[in-house]
């Protein structure tokens, strides 16, 4: 029965590479009638139903391999990514609890998890699992390169980069540590890995994707060190490499945006429990400050930090049906005209709640829910907007210099950044407008000269008494998982000039496409 299960999985998996996605179909549910307890078929079978757009049919395939509980730790660690896509964050701590005794758990095993734990913001129980990882292998690369990430997000830098420049040592071909080794400090003509990285570089048969971590952190050394002309030649060879492995549109983010304007908007028509916690939601342009005023909230004591969150997203495809790439599109927005908005913000509320230990209100600080805001409106009438508002020149080359994952695919060229930060403008300018009171702009600039006004007047916006500590962004024990994690820890710092103004006759194409 066994190669006859394994014959069905290869098949569907020839199938679905082929998009043709019934008789992928086909083939996983034989396999389940097959092997009713075998979870890889349903597993496969959510990826399959992502491929088609289908985000219920593929959660609920998931969801039933979840159901299976695997103790295979390959199949565990394919059910905990697919459980991430869905934010079912209950699942993975499920899975999270079911686990044997640590030590007896593999070490790929446990980064998944640990993995899965940072995304969630729980760094503190990441690291729990990745010093497990290390010691059954202290001088394993991978698992020394997440936990100098995970360090790095709680502020314990001098940890981190002796578990980075550990991992170089043993193997120095790995991308991602000497990536992770440029941010953590400030480089200097005495200390720095310039030569080290340009070596790596120089290796034949690297990867875009390895290219672009390399370019990007030489980027980020020469900067340090002050050589403008050398820092500029690898941000440019940095944003090539990883241009080549994504796709992008500007004109479907014309139209996300005309959809989102043109689309039927109303006031919520429900009302939420007083037992409800707020939710302050920040918004803006990536790198325009969101997570300095993310830190700066959270010094409030009633306030929860909860990092980047993906939950609403989660909660709008699960009423449209529509797994899609990025936080929306066209599709999304047009069937939400028929979407259930009470239930949306219900299960928002409700899939948070876990996270909450007692908080009254909590931050939920993704950027590109600048989106959604309309959504936001209708189906949270108690949610507090914040949006951060930045010079766009600085915001725009900020983006330029930062390697996102994959969910930024517009800011590795200095038109299409441009062409995104009209439309982001555009789309602003209509939430304000259709939604007068409900988002309070924060100027990034205003913030950084003089926070406590600033600050004053986002408290009394979200219903919470100003108090002295939320001058100061450098809140032990809260973990950071941001691009900023490590630009937070120092404080409210204000430029006397800005960063851009340094590369300023390389970016003219930019300068121009935005007062255009």
């Amino acid at each position: 029965m066994s190669q006859n299960i394994d014959s069905l999985l290869e098949r569907a998996e020839r199938m679905a590479a082929q998009r043709d996605f019934a008789q992928a179909r086909h083939a996983l549910h034989a396999a389940q009638t097959l092997a009713p307890d075998d979870a890889r078929a349903s597993l496969q079978l959510s990826y399959v139903e992502s491929l088609d757009g289908h985000y219920r049919a593929a959660r609920e395939a998931a969801m039933r391999a979840h159901a299976l509980k695997p103790r295979n730790e390959a199949s565990l660690q394919e059910l905990v990514r697919r459980l991430r896509t869905f934010n079912e964050a209950g699942a993975i701590r499920d899975i999270l609890q079911r686990l044997p005794p640590l030590r007896e758990v593999g070490i790929p095993l446990l980064l998944t998890m640990a993995a899965q734990l940072s995304y969630l913001n729980r760094q503190e129980e990441a690291l729990a699992l990745l010093d497990e990882a290390r010691r059954g292998d202290p001088d394993y690369p991978p698992t020394l390169v997440s936990r100098g990430q995970v360090l790095t997000y709680l502020g314990r830098f001098d940890e981190a980069e002796a578990d980075l420049m550990r991992c170089v040592r043993r193997a120095p071909e790995l991308a991602s540590a000497w990536w992770a080794l440029s941010r953590l400090r400030r480089q200097t003509p005495e200390s720095n890995h310039v030569d080290a990285i340009r070596a790596q570089l120089a290796r034949p048969g690297r990867r875009a994707d390895e290219v672009a971590l390399l370019a990007f952190a030489l980027h980020k050394e020469y900067d340090d060190l002050g050589d403008a002309a050398a820092a500029w030649q690898a941000l440019e060879l940095g944003c090539r490499a990883k241009r080549s492995t994504l796709r992008y549109s500007a004109s479907e983010t014309a139209a996300l945006v005309d959809a989102l304007i043109a689309a039927p908007t109303s006031p919520a028509s429900h009302s939420v429990s007083a037992d409800d916690a707020t939710p302050i939601f920040i918004v803006g342009m990536h790198r325009s400050g969101t997570t300095l005023l993310e830190q700066l909230l959270a010094a409030h004591p009633a306030v929860a930090a909860l990092g980047e969150l993906y939950d609403f997203t989660s909660r709008m495809r699960e009423a449209t049906d529509r797994h899609c790439r990025g936080v929306i599109d066209t599709a999304v927005v047009q069937r939400a005209r028929d979407v259930d908005f009470t239930g949306v913000g219900r299960g928002y509320l409700d899939g948070v709640a876990w996270r909450l230990d007692g908080a009254t209100a909590f931050i939920d600080k993704l950027p590109t829910n600048f989106f959604h805001i309309g959504h936001i409106c209708r189906a949270l009438p108690n949610a507090k907007i914040l949006h951060m508002r930045r010079d766009p020149m600085e915001t725009c080359f900020s983006n330029l210099r930062e390697l996102f994952s994959d969910a930024n695919p517009h800011s590795y060229g200095q038109h299409e950044l441009a062409d995104y930060h009209a439309q982001y403008q555009r789309l602003m300018a209509h939430w304000q407008a259709r939604f007068p009171g409900r988002v309070l702009d924060v100027d990034y600039a205003a913030l950084t000269a003089d926070p406590e006004p600033v600050m004053r007047q986002v408290a009394a916006f979200c219903g919470l008494d100003f108090m002295p500590a939320m001058l100061d962004p450098r809140g032990e024990g809260r973990g950071v998982a941001t691009a900023s994690a490590v630009q937070v820890r120092e404080g409210v710092l204000s430029r006397a000039e800005p960063k851009w103004r340094r590369y300023s006759r390389w970016l003219e194409p930019m300068r121009t496409a935005l007062q255009s």
